[in-house]
């Protein structure tokens, strides 16, 4: 009877551990199974790109080998519709590092023309801080006066956008709107000299307003070689608050009402001249920026003065490659040249007029490797009283060997 009842106990353990395996496995395979419908459905990617420029800088009183930048970018792809992408700034300079978020976004493609964005943004004001600013893109060593990172214009700012493209028969048209922080205006409370000034790229408001902006993009032709662009930026970076609040002499300097109205026109030509044997690519930018007349206090000299913040800024670029020649090395040489003009306004404290040109001899290792050699000639003049005087005007001038390899990663 013992015997009996143990016999009964072992086979109905040994049929609990029969199913419990059983169950097991059948949880593994449904398991492995949703895995593989996964894999086949999985449209997730991930990407690391960027770029990179190091070299050598001379000019009369100083010779300097450099790394200019490093620039990583970071692409996420999560099905078809969205995007996230993220630009690291990193550069070595003056015996510092320094890093910055040159900007982070996500993507959403509603329709084939039609995407919008959400985060940090590249603005699209004019084309060069957009789309040429990547070391490798850019054919001369150093962004044209006052369009890049320390111009007249905006490069980033945290915000909206909605961007797209339409087909107009055998033409196009691309258009870009966003709604982003904006920037704020130096009262020379920080930095005297530099009152007027536009900040740009602030993590945080300083008012209410938000700046709004466009660009309209037309292609006329079907091979998309010629593009003409215009843009339009709008904000009020004054504080609500006076910068000199509780000073009884200033405190009744406020910017609250002081508006800013930024224009651009762009241009931008490339196409295959073969009676030339070559690429003729033909770049042009012309900056424009107007901010209501306001006054300021210059703490050098306990006075005051006023002025209509009125700055431009233009450059032409073109650049010619030999690339349907027979010789394999000589295809790869390219001559670039670009004329470039910077003037603030007369009155304030950094009033100028500066130009440069730079002439250049690029040679492409690969389609995104380049070293580039040039040439820069700055002219100009900076100074001035602060109170529309021009007597306070001194020339300036300073020529540079510049020879810098180029890597879009």
């Amino acid at each position: 009877m013992k015997i009996k009842i143990i016999s009964i106990v072992l086979g109905v353990l040994c049929l609990g551990e029969t199913y419990a395996q059983d169950s097991i496995q059948a949880k593994l395979d449904a398991m492995n199974s949703e895995i593989l419908s996964l894999k086949k459905e999985d449209k997730t990617h991930f990407m690391l790109r960027g770029f990179a420029q190091f070299g050598l800088d001379a000019a009369s009183d100083n010779v300097n080998f450099n790394m200019t930048s490093f620039n990583p970018i970071l692409l996420w792809r999560q099905g078809d519709n969205f995007l996230f992408e993220s630009e690291l700034e990193m550069e070595y300079m003056s015996n510092q590092f320094g890093l910055n978020l040159g900007y982070a976004n996500a993507s959403y493609a509603v329709s084939k023309g039609l995407i919008v964005k959400v985060g940090k943004i590249l603005i699209p004001f004019g084309t060069f801080g957009e789309k040429f600013h990547p070391s490798w893109v850019n054919k001369l060593s150093s962004a044209p006066l006052a369009v890049g990172h320390d111009g007249i214009a905006p490069m980033a700012d945290i915000g909206v956008e909605i961007r797209g493209g339409l087909q107009l028969g055998k033409s196009k048209l691309s258009y870009s709107l966003y709604v982003v922080n904006g920037p704020r205006i130096k009262d020379g409370t920080e930095e005297p000299k530099e009152a007027g000034m536009l900040s740009f790229e602030n993590m945080t408001d300083n008012n209410n307003n938000k700046a709004f902006g466009s660009r309209i993009g037309f292609l006329p032709f079907a091979n998309s070689s010629l593009e003409v662009g215009v843009s339009g930026y709008y904000a009020m970076p004054g504080s609500a608050k006076s910068p000199f609040e509780g000073n009884s002499m200033n405190e009744d300097l406020n910017y609250r009402n002081v508006k800013a109205m930024l224009t651009a026109l762009d241009f931008s030509f490339v196409k295959v001249f073969s009676p030339l044997k070559g690429i003729i690519d033909i770049k042009g930018q012309y900056n424009e920026s107007n901010i209501s007349k306001a006054t300021y206090f210059n703490p050098e000299d306990s006075s005051r003065y006023s002025f209509t913040n009125k700055s431009s800024a233009y450059y032409a670029q073109i650049a010619y490659r030999p690339a349907l020649v027979e010789n394999d090395v000589l295809k790869n040489f390219e001559l670039v040249g670009r004329y470039s003009v910077y003037n603030t306004p007369v009155g304030s404290l950094w009033q100028s007029k500066q130009s440069q040109i730079e002439v250049g001899l690029n040679y492409w290792f690969t389609w995104r490797t380049v070293l580039k050699m040039s040439y820069q000639m700055t002219d100009g003049a900076a100074g001035g009283s602060g109170m529309g005087s021009m007597s306070g005007m001194s020339g300036m001038s300073e020529n540079m060997v510049l020879i810098h390899l180029a890597m879009g990663l």
